[in-house]
């Protein structure tokens, strides 16, 4: 769960204004559990060598849980009872990483409400008097 604890952390850093960082944080309460990766339902052949419905070529149901882990691909078989919170979770871990990439936009508006552009000292334009020119000929 590295994703929620680096989450936390930047919701815990002191130089975020409190309205962002009060509205991401209410959003976030709500997306819990959350979860990044996919759940596939796939049929297989099980380890029974007399099993009907395999010999009939239907195959058993089964939900696999796709996550990275340090960076590795990996899966693991998935009760059907956990699937619908799993699902739910999976929604939460979408909702959650929406959630960050509105956090960029927010901050910088933030940021420039509290630290107005400063352009430098006020520098008055002179008009440019029209030269007299005489035309070659």
């Amino acid at each position: 769960m590295h994703t929620l604890s680096a989450i936390l952390s930047l919701v815990k850093q002191k130089n975020l204004t409190p309205t962002v960082q009060q509205r991401f944080w209410k959003k976030l309460q709500t997306c819990w559990p959350a979860l990044k990766g996919s759940l596939a339902l796939v049929h297989k052949p099980c380890v029974r060598p007399n099993c009907r419905t395999c010999a009939s070529g239907k195959k058993h149901p089964n939900y696999l849980l796709a996550f990275s882990d340090k960076g590795r691909r990996r899966c693991l078989y998935v009760p059907a009872a956990m699937v619908p919170k799993l699902k739910r979770a999976l929604s939460n871990g979408r909702r959650i990483e929406q959630l960050l990439y509105q956090m960029g936009p927010a901050l910088l508006e933030e940021y420039r409400i509290e630290n107005p552009a400063q352009t430098g000292p006020a520098v008055a334009f002179r008009k440019s008097s029209p030269k007299n020119r005489t035309a070659k000929s």
